[in-house]
């Protein structure tokens, strides 16, 4: 066996519009095709490939990070984004690494599940 990439990420949500609110509106994904399977959810995609699938109607653990610490996505536009999370109140933290030419930018969504944003090294910092 070979391991060829990543497919998807799926994420329990207590609250479908509030998650689909921040995965589309806030860090802009698109909401895509999903198979009619018999619980709610969405799938959320990168361009072409359906890369985030948030469930819902299942009780969310109270350990809720579980064994994972965190999912991260490729992204631009740091100084945007930036303003999207201060505009909608979204704590977050950044930090640039130059050895691996990036900035690393962690928040949370709606139900406390951690997001790294990684922008390329050579985006100003946002003001």
């Amino acid at each position: 066996m070979k391991i060829l990439g990543m497919n998807h990420f799926t994420v329990l949500s207590s609250n479908l519009e509030r998650s689909k609110n921040f995965y589309i509106n806030i860090l802009g994904l698109s909401e895509g095709y999903r198979p009619p399977f018999t619980f709610p959810g969405v799938w959320l995609y990168a361009g072409d490939q359906a890369i985030l699938h948030i469930m819902t109607g299942k009780p969310i653990p109270a350990n809720a990070a579980g064994v994972i610490d965190h999912m991260a996505f490729t992204a631009s536009g740091l100084q945007a984004t930036a303003d999207t999370l201060k505009l909608h109140g979204i704590h977050y933290e950044l930090q640039r690494l130059p050895e691996l030419e990036i900035w690393q930018l962690f928040c949370h969504d709606p139900d406390g599940a951690k997001v790294e944003l990684d922008f390329p090294a050579n985006e100003p910092a946002p003001k």
